[in-house]
């Protein structure tokens, strides 16, 4: 009898489709060891050796394991191929071996797919366990062990109690916070856009006046190049007609599949790896985790003939598809996200799984597909000293569109014209507009930003988003992310004294270090040690030295109705906003936070619509006048009245 272990039930249960009746799937519900919540579990003194412990949680399933190993012939670790996954599969076979298993029947496999050929493929090539993994593993837990529990006591102490700071959550914060000063910051500058409009059917825009850049910033200055416009005669001074090939995007990443499915889904960073999760063990899709664009040669054999048989021959490229994986120190997996068949279904009731399959399919199809091709015409316009410009293109042969249509990439066709043409204007426009500031952060745009920035990896993104919503450190207004005062405190507090801590370069370096360490170029002991020299000193120093920080609260501008002295603030506490009295601890006063909309009640027409939470933390919308009204609904109202046509804005979004 064949022992497999894995980490999940929904993974156990698709092995156990296609393997035999000679193998038994065991799950590990996860980790089966870890360090205790509490102390810190980490020897400094010695090496930093962490104290990992078996968790009270997991006795059940330990013991089954233990049952099953000991009646098993042969024993396969298959949990997942990456530096977490190779740490689960350590602490099993310490596991075995505490049991007195015989360690020449315990191996390691790895695949990146759950299916029959994958899996028996690993089965046939087993190897150990890769210790330079698990140290990768040990050094990053460890890492984030001692700066959240050496860090936050400090910030206990001259900040608030409960606060807690972690090593990659504290740079995402500072970014949210570093762009909410940029756009604090901001000064919109005044610009016009002018063009003309020929009875010949099409717009020119003016981009230059005596040969330079046309740069019009005043009302005045707009007024005289209207004027100029409407007397001057116009003609067709150059045509340029060119083909112009797009390529197509590379498969998905972990970075780009969340992004995507936050512009187009609007879903939240977790809820795409939850689902992604459950479509990997369910054998749907190739491993979610990974920052490579590589794609098998097998697989793409295989795509290259469904594209042929179904969209035709013209639809292959030239040379099969190859993409540079962007992001530094990409390691963890050795393909891209994709389909492990060419079913254009999932076979999944679920219409979340099925979203989210359908995408991963169309990207995957699309990035081995000829390119799309545009004939793209550039018509230049002389008015005397004026240089206007239209541009156009129209789709010649789809490519790779076929599957990932643009629904904003509209033919903008051109009147057929001859240079030197004679032009009749119809009217000048001319257009106010301001310079907008950088936009705040969301998930797919912090998530693009870590990456490029080498921060973070594949399987972190999600948690990171997670933890500094939890904390309270920002908050999301319209789906994009605003530090609270709280975040912009314990950031500033940060920054001033543990600069290295939050600083970009820093940890985008340490976790080049630690991928190093995955590679067996360097020891993470070593590693640990030049970090914890320098940072024990810089904790004595804060401790001894810096000054207590007070959190700005925001005013409500009413006065507290307990004291009668004091007004009434907002504050954040380790369960979010409250409000409390300005003379705390003074006055006691508190009451709870309810967070408006811009809108009635739609029931009762007379309270506010707030923004409540359920005890598990599900946002929902209900009445200020509960219970008086009694009005509540999942879906934010203001989509609503979208829905209805009352919003002229509609946003269009792409792959």
């Amino acid at each position: 009898m064949r022992l497999i272990v894995v980490e999940s039930p929904t993974k156990a249960r698709t092995l156990n489709r296609f393997l035999g009746k000679d193998y038994i799937v065991e799950a590990t519900m996860g980790h089966i060891k870890d360090l205790p919540k509490s102390p810190i579990s980490v020897d400094i003194e010695n090496n930093f050796e962490p104290d990992y412990k078996s968790l009270p949680k997991q006795k059940k399933t330990i013991s089954t394991l233990k049952k099953a190993a000991k009646s098993a012939d042969e024993i396969y670790l298959a949990t997942d191929p990456d530096r977490e996954g190779e740490a689960i599969s350590a602490h099993v076979n310490e596991l075995f071996k505490d049991s007195k298993i015989s360690d020449s029947k315990i191996k390691r496999i790895e695949f990146h797919e759950i299916t029959q050929e994958a899996v028996e493929h690993a089965i046939d090539n087993p190897r150990k366990i890769d210790d330079h993994l698990v140290d990768a593993q040990t050094s990053r837990r460890v890492l984030d062990r001692i700066v959240g529990y050496k860090l936050s006591p400090i910030l206990w102490k001259k900040i608030r109690r409960g606060l807690s700071a972690g090593r990659v959550q504290s740079v995402a914060v500072r970014l949210i916070v570093e762009r909410e000063r940029e756009i604090e910051a901001f000064k919109p500058e005044e610009y016009w856009e002018i063009g003309s409009l020929f009875k010949e059917g099409f717009l020119a825009s003016l981009v230059k006046i005596d040969g330079k850049k046309a740069e019009i910033n005043t009302k005045e200055d707009a007024d005289k190049v209207v004027s100029d416009l409407n007397k001057v005669a116009y003609q067709v001074s150059e045509i340029k007609r060119k083909e112009h090939h797009t390529r197509p995007y590379g498969p998905f990443t972990t970075s780009t599949m969340t992004q995507a499915a936050a512009n187009l889904m609007g879903w939240s960073a977790k809820k795409t790896m939850t689902v992604a999760q459950k479509l990997y063990e369910e054998g749907l899709i190739t491993y979610h985790r990974t920052d490579s664009t590589n794609v098998a040669k097998s697989a793409q054999d295989k795509v290259l003939k469904y594209i042929s048989e179904k969209y035709g021959k013209s639809y292959i490229p030239e040379h099969p598809r190859l993409y540079k994986t962007k992001s530094k120190g990409a390691q963890e997996a050795h393909e891209a996200i994709r389909p492990t068949g060419l079913n254009p279904e999932s076979d999944n009731a679920d219409p979340g799984l099925q979203k989210l399959y359908d995408l991963i399919f169309r990207r995957f199809v699309a990035s081995q597909m000829a390119d799309a091709v545009y004939d793209a015409t550039t018509i230049d316009v002389s008015a005397g000293k004026y240089l206007l410009r239209a541009n156009g293109k129209i789709m010649k042969f789809d490519g790779w569109r076929k599957v990932l249509p643009l629904k904003s990439d509209e033919d903008v066709i051109l009147p057929e014209l001859a240079e030197s043409q004679k032009l009749n204007l119809e009217k000048v426009q001319a257009e106010q507009k301001f310079t907008l500031p950088p936009a705040r952060y969301n998930e797919a745009s912090l998530i693009k930003t870590l990456e490029k920035m080498g921060i973070g990896r594949p399987s972190t993104y999600a948690p990171i988003i997670s933890t500094i919503q939890y904390r309270n450190y920002v908050e999301k207004d319209e789906g994009r992310f605003k530090a609270t005062a709280i975040g912009i405190t314990v950031n500033d507090f940060l920054v001033e004294h543990f600069s290295t801590i939050v600083d970009y370069e820093f940890t985008a370096d340490m976790e080049n270090h630690l991928d190093e360490v995955a590679e067996g170029k360097l020891d993470w002991h070593k590693e640990m040690k030049e970090f914890w020299d320098p940072f024990s000193k810089i904790l004595k120093d804060v401790e001894e030295k810096s000054a207590r920080v007070k959190i700005e609260v925001e005013k409500l501008g009413e006065p507290c109705p307990e004291c009668k002295e004091g007004e009434k603030v907002i504050r954040v506490g380790r369960f979010g906003k409250f409000i409390s009295c300005s003379r705390f601890p003074d006055c006691k006063y508190t009451e709870k936070y309810q967070e408006k909309i811009d809108m009635k009640c739609p029931n009762c027409e007379q309270g506010d619509v707030i923004v409540k939470k359920t005890k598990r933390g599900r946002t929902f919308f209900g009445c200020s006048r509960y219970p008086e009204c009694d009005w509540a609904s999942w879906t934010d109202p203001r989509e609503k009245k979208e829905e209805k046509g009352e919003s002229s804005e509609e946003v269009e979004t792409d792959l």
